[in-house]
């Protein structure tokens, strides 16, 4: 709708249960016998000031600005329903119109739950240190050159510099950077960043609110201001079909002398097809969705989601799993790839370094046992060390090993470990944040099945592991190294140009999700994403995106039919009205078995397909 009808007096929801209980009261009474039977108007009365009379000055404000849709014409039928004593008809208009209403309000309303989402994930109090230990002050408090305590597993309060201490933080629903970033003494460490296993002390470089964290809140403040408005499907048809159905009325009505004939055509051309058969195949898609692990949280992207003809990705777990995986093993001559992954993953799987696991996972691949680990050591900044099948083994980084750094080969892209076994060179192990499986077969199916002229990868994440990716699942238009303002200035500049989805996963991506067509988050793990995002997915597959765009292709084509398929047969029956074929009461009758028909099929929109997906 334009506008809801009425919401300056009473909410949707509150006039749509008003409207309810009214039609449900009319029904009940005559139960009780003759003498209830005779009040069973008052509960419409009731229900048409409270939602009739607003409507009306609504409606005249319409006609003052010249607006024509669908719920201009449910304010005629009401008004003309009330002139002929149908109460009842007026009443389940009003329910059609305050309920589609109220559920379209309540799936858009998230302007302010973006921003509560970042604001509850913001930390309200830090730990400054002091003489005698630390103390918690407010973290508006905060002033450049503060040394603070960042505790286990806390979000980091304000951008700084570490000056004691050591440990692994969590940065990449900032950055985009799929790993475990380590932290020692002179590291820089971001506002909002998660901490790992160990405290550390840190210098405030910036105000908290001149810190990365702030700023990505204000840029998402500003995208959503910004974000324009959509048309809806009822919106755009009633713009032509109310013109249409108010001139066969009037025409009727000066061709004939009879008002009674313009009251017919408006009660048989009262827009329930659309008040009613979009709202119900909406309301059934989005359940298909739900049962599919995809949260609708605007009903936009259903009918939008086909017509997106550049679809923009982020990189790290979209459209890879967002974490690292062991990639190469180069070994030094007289070394074989098995003996090294067996010594090395006997020992990472006691380590909690953020290369441990794929490590132990390459081991367990090539189907080799863990052996027997003695004496193992993690100190910090100096590896892994321990004794494997009576050799000694130790796992650290390239910096580590003094003059044996000379056998190493050179570096490469991605993250590296080395391996050495009694104190000699063996391998070195290299990382990379791997595409998804189903990555490639995506991203080649857009052009042709779903007519996608423009792929973009979008990321935070450094140059050469960007491209690595784009070459790896076939996409050739590459930013890389890219802030949230960034993200958010292309994804503007694309949607001017054309209907756009962006695809991604981290706070960083939320300002971009906003100014998209359609935004969809790719995992639910963080709120603030789902929060900004228009669908989510909840599971960790590109063919749930494909579910989506088929979902909302067959709901808008069966709202279509309902919609149109019912209007056609609203105008078929407000000619013969204009002729003095139907009289007002009829025509009621009329109206409610197109509506019956226009809602069954629409219900069709809740039945699940056999297939949802094409590649």
């Amino acid at each position: 709708m334009n506008q809801e009808p009425g919401r300056r007096y009473l909410s949707e929801p509150v006039l749509a249960t008003i409207a309810a209980c009214a039609i449900a009261a009319y029904f009940l009474l005559p139960v009780f016998g003759a003498e209830a039977a005779q009040y069973k108007n008052y509960p419409l009365f009731f229900s048409l000031v409270l939602g009739g009379i607003p409507l009306v000055f609504e409606l005249a404000k319409k006609l003052v600005h010249k607006e024509f849709g669908s719920d201009l014409l449910a304010g005629i039928s009401i008004i003309t329903a009330v002139l002929l004593h149908e109460y009842l008809v007026a009443c389940i208009v009003i329910l059609m119109l305050s309920g589609g209403a109220a559920l379209e309000s309540f799936a858009q309303r998230r302007a302010s739950s973006v921003l509560e989402a970042l604001a509850r994930r913001t930390p309200s109090v830090a730990h400054r240190k002091i003489e005698t230990g630390m103390a918690d002050i407010p973290v508006n408090d905060l002033a450049i050159g503060d040394v603070l305590i960042v505790l286990p597993h806390e979000i980091c309060p304000v951008d700084g510099t570490v000056t004691e201490g050591r440990s692994v933080m969590d940065e990449s629903y900032l950055t985009g950077e799929p790993f475990l970033v380590p932290k020692t003494i002179g590291s820089s460490v971001l506002s909002g960043a998660i901490n790992g296993d160990a405290a550390i002390t840190l210098e405030a470089n910036k105000r908290p609110v001149d810190s990365r964290y702030a700023s990505i809140m204000r840029v998402v403040e500003e995208s959503q201001q910004q974000r324009p408005e959509l048309r809806r499907m009822g919106d755009l048809l009633g713009a032509w079909y109310t013109p249409v159905a108010v001139s066969v009325g009037l025409l009727a009505w000066a061709m004939s002398g009879s008002v009674e004939r313009f009251l017919s055509v408006m009660v048989i051309a009262t827009p329930c097809p659309l008040l009613l058969a979009i709202p119900v195949a909406v309301i059934g898609a989005i359940s298909v969705a739900a049962s599919r692990s995809i949260i609708i949280r605007n009903p936009a992207a259903l009918e939008l989601a086909g017509k997106c003809r550049t679809l923009l990705f982020d990189k790290t777990g979209t459209l890879t799993t967002g974490r690292p995986t062991l990639t190469d093993v180069d070994c030094a001559p007289g070394i074989a790839r098995r003996d090294v992954l067996l010594v090395a993953g006997s020992l990472e799987q006691y380590s909690k370094h953020p290369l441990a696991a794929a490590v132990v996972e390459s081991m367990k691949a090539e189907g080799l046992a863990p052996s027997p680990v003695e004496r193992m050591s993690e100190r910090p900044g100096e590896g892994l060390t321990g004794i494997v099948n009576g050799r000694e083994v130790k796992v650290t980084g390239r910096g580590k090993i003094g003059a044996l750094a000379s056998h190493l080969p050179p570096v490469g892209p991605g993250l590296e470990c080395v391996v050495l076994i009694d104190g000699a060179y063996a391998a070195t192990l290299r990382f990379r944040d791997e595409p998804r499986s189903d990555s490639a077969g995506f991203i080649r199916h857009l052009q042709p099945r779903h007519l996608v002229n423009r792929i973009l990868l979008v990321s935070g994440d450094r140059e050469s592991e960007v491209r690595y990716l784009a070459k790896k699942v076939g996409i050739t238009e590459v930013y890389a190294g890219q802030s949230p303002e960034q993200k958010l200035a292309i994804v503007r500049k694309e949607t001017a140009r054309a209907k756009t989805m962006y695809l991604g996963d981290g706070i960083n991506d939320a300002p971009a999700l906003i100014a998209a067509t359609v935004g969809v988050a790719f995992g639910g793990a963080n709120d603030i994403t789902s929060e900004a995002a228009d669908a989510v997915i909840l599971e960790p597959s590109l063919a749930k995106v494909d579910e989506l765009i088929h979902i909302g292709q067959r709901m808008r084509r069966i709202a279509l039919q309902s919609a149109l398929g019912g209007m056609a047969l609203s105008v078929l029956g407000m000619a013969l009205a204009s002729l003095g074929y139907l009289p007002p009461v009829a025509g009621a009758v009329a109206q409610e078995v197109i509506d019956l028909a226009a809602v069954l099929n629409a219900v069709r929109a809740a039945w699940r397909p056999r297939s949802l997906t094409d590649f």
